[in-house]
């Protein structure tokens, strides 16, 4: 089961603009012509829409490897996007954070592992279940 392990509020306040280079880049050697940058990327600005409503959580576990998030990656998540059917949603389920995909069918609400080793787990009356916000990006190392 991928479970949230830790938590941390978005500080929009902490600006650090990158390099962004417009053109293209190859796998190979860079061309010396492209030796220049063409403008600065904030990453607050493209990934961050809603900060007053955003986190970081890192999550621990295999159960979502199909989506691409695995053991040790930092997902973007916002707690201000409705969650509807098929999205990626951090929950609260019985006391633990975990991570899940969230499907709704006619009355029944399932959340979905994306690793075939895990099964279905159904909301059914008097289990502890909260939509706590919705996966936006996952940030992890290659």
């Amino acid at each position: 089961m991928t479970k949230v392990i830790e938590i941390f509020k978005v500080d929009i306040a902490l600006k650090k603009s990158l390099p962004l280079y417009l053109s293209s880049i190859k796998a190979g050697f860079p061309s010396p012509a492209e030796d220049y940058l063409d403008k600065k990327l904030d990453l607050n600005e493209h990934l961050i829409k809603h900060p007053t409503s955003t986190f970081f959580v890192k999550v621990k576990g295999d159960s979502m490897v199909g989506t691409g998030i695995n053991s040790g990656d930092i997902l973007i998540v916002d707690r201000s996007i409705e969650a509807k059917s098929g999205k990626v949603v951090v929950v609260i389920l019985n006391g633990e954070f975990t991570v899940k995909r969230y499907q709704k069918r006619q009355d029944r609400v399932f959340l979905l592992a994306e690793n075939p080793e895990y099964g279905p787990i159904e909301i059914v009356d008097g289990m502890d279940f909260e939509i706590w916000g919705v996966v936006l990006h996952v940030i992890h190392s290659v």
